[in-house]
């Protein structure tokens, strides 16, 4: 037997990650494959990092909710084939999420204009949403 939530339980669930992480998270984007786990040191080589609005996300919607304004626009701090992002506190020391990173259209968890990434090059964020499961 499985459990089963309604809409606006997965709605509130959701809106409860972004509380959790608050405001001014960071989005931070690696070279390389994703750790094991948030509380895994990041690898690989930093290429971007962006402070996301205060309201980052859009409020939970039908069970999934993505973020505010896309694309995201960010600077690239360094130069490398993006494979992962973090999103993480406001000081930039914990990570709360992870997830791969493809180019658009390519299925990642976080979708992006352009993997290969040159030193100072805008980035653009084309899709990032959350689903949750339990439907």
């Amino acid at each position: 037997m499985s459990i089963q939530l309604s809409v606006a339980a997965r709605n509130a669930r959701l809106d409860a990650i972004e509380t959790a992480i608050g405001t001014a998270a960071k989005l931070q984007m690696y070279t390389g494959s994703m750790p094991a786990s948030c509380a895994t040191a990041a690898s690989g080589t930093k290429l971007l990092e962006d402070t996301l609005a205060s309201d980052w996300a859009a409020n939970a919607s039908s069970g999934s909710k993505s973020f505010n304004g896309t694309p995201i626009a960010g600077t690239a701090l360094a130069g490398g084939t993006a494979g992962y992002f973090r999103i993480v506190d406001s000081a930039g020391t914990t990570c709360h999420m992870q997830g791969t990173i493809t180019a658009t259209g390519g299925g990642g968890d976080m979708t992006i204009d352009n993997t290969s990434i040159a030193n100072g090059q805008t980035v653009n964020v084309t899709s990032f949403t959350l689903t949750d499961g339990n439907a």
